[in-house]
Order: C-alpha cells, then structure tokens, then sequence
C-alpha cells in the first residue's frame, strides 16, 4: 500500500515539477466531494429545518480520506495529416476533516502535427477549500501554467472565493464557485498582463445504471475586471465503468482567450478517448 502511494505522489510530481520547466487551455475536472450518507443527505444547517424529535448526532471524529483519479487519453492520425495528442491529467483530494480538504489538479498535453511540435500545455496547482461537505463552502488556491500553443512563458493565478452545491445527490451533483483571481501572464511575444479576474465555474456530475455511466461537465468563465480580456473554457466527458478502477473516457473540450499573440486563434477545440483509473 505504501508503495502504491509513493509511485502516485512520484507521478503528480512529475506532473507539477514538470510546470516549473513548460498553461493548458482546459482545466481537468476535479473530483466531487464524497457522497453523503442516504440517510443524512443533507444536515439541518444546509437544509435551513431543525429537527424537534431528537437532538443532532455527535458526528465522530473523521478519518483523513485519500481519493484520486488518473486519466491518459489522445488521439493519433496518419496519412494526408499526420496528428499525435497526448493528455495526462490527475485529479487528487485528501480531506483532512470536515472542515478541509486538499486537492489537486495537475495535467500535461503534448502533441505534433506534420513533425512540428503544436502543444506541450503544463498546469499545476494547489487547493484548499474549508467546509466542503456544507452546501455553502470557501476556497482558495494557486496555479501556474505553461503553454507552447498559446505562446505563454508563464502564467501564475492566485485566488480566493465561495462555492455552493445546487445539487448533492448520490447520482447527481452540481457545484457553482466563484473567485475573485489575480492572473500574471508573461507571453513570449507580447507585453505582461497583470489584472484581476472573476472566475466562475459551473460543475456537474451524473451516474447511471449503477454507477456504470457517468457524464461530467465543467464550464469556466473568466472576464478581466475593468479591461477587455475574457478567458473561458468548457468541457463534458462521457465514461464508461470497464472495471470497478478503470474506465473507458471520451471528453471534447473548448477554450477561448480574447488576448493571445499574433498567429495564433482565439479558440482551441479538443477531441480525446482514453482510459481512467480512479479510487474513491
């Protein structure tokens, strides 16, 4: 069991250290929180009723909880277009307790069209968030990113918000966050940008047929506050149950960015399948 750990962090360290030396246009999805209990699905403070037949349950004290998620996926073409994309991602969150929880998203795409290097996208970053079993939850982290598609050197983002659960079932959910984030971005071939920006996030995700299908989607929203520089980017990713570990994935993605250095377009769309190994 130790060892099995220590492969995963050795891996997620590649994935992060690797930033420090390559921004991905999309962010992978992060893990919901862990399913309540049926039969306290929701406690009286998020649910605005207090029970008068009995008083609350001393809830006992919570074991850390390790969970994460592994996903490699691409494609590959050959003939009048020869085209290589590769994506790793990793989603990671150890809840410390009630009250916090890490966590972690860090990904790498690489890819060559007709021999030339198109995409080699790095992004790490590092979560906090407190009360994330409540309906009503805050947040806080820092990313960096790198990106050879878009022609950006570096970009550091810093941010802090609120986010609150519209739904938390045991086969559906769906999370609204939003952050206030202050964005420094050195581009190769244009001036730096340092703004801040209001990041909203829209999360879901949605099982059937015992868990066996699973459909996510992540939308992102990120105007600059009090200039013209809008960022956004959305995802949904279908998944098929092969093992009780390993799932089949398919995943489209778009990202647009208002400001990007000459030559290259404001709008990226990515197609992918692969596979996903995940512990909850």
């Amino acid at each position: 069991m130790q060892n099995k750990y220590r492969r995963l962090f050795l891996f997620i360290g590649l994935l992060i250290g690797g930033a420090a030396s390559a921004q991905i246009v999309e962010q992978p999805d992060p893990l919901r929180p862990s399913t309540p209990d049926s039969s306290n699905a929701t406690t009286a403070s998020d649910s605005g009723k207090v029970s008068l037949a009995s008083p609350a349950p001393v809830a006992a004290p919570q074991t850390p909880v390790f969970r994460y998620r592994l996903a490699a996926d691409g494609t590959v073409t050959a003939g009048n277009i020869n085209r290589t994309l590769l994506q790793l991602a990793g989603s990671i969150d150890y809840e410390l307790s009630n009250l916090f929880k890490l966590s972690s998203n860090p990904s790498f795409v690489y890819g060559r069209q007709s021999g030339i290097l198109a995409e080699r996208e790095w992004f790490g970053d590092f979560r906090t968030t407190y009360r994330p079993e409540k309906r009503l939850y805050y947040l806080g982290f820092g990313s960096f990113e790198r990106s050879n598609l878009r022609r950006i050197d570096r970009r550091w983002t810093i941010a802090g918000g609120a986010g609150y659960k519209l739904l938390n079932q045991k086969r559906a959910y769906l999370s609204l966050t939003n952050v206030i984030l202050n964005e420094f971005t050195d581009f190769v071939e244009l001036n730096d940008i340092n703004i801040f920006r209001n990041s909203t996030r829209l999360f879901g995700e949605y099982t059937f047929d015992n868990d066996r299908f699973t459909i996510t989607h992540t939308t992102f929203y990120q105007p600059a506050l009090g200039v013209r520089n809008i960022r956004w980017n959305a995802s949904l990713s279908v998944q098929i149950k092969l093992t009780a570990v390993v799932s089949l994935r398919s995943t489209i993605a778009n990202a647009y960015e208002s400001v990007v250095v000459p030559g290259r377009q404001n709008n990226d769309l990515r197609f992918t399948a692969g596979l996903v190994y995940e512990r909850k």
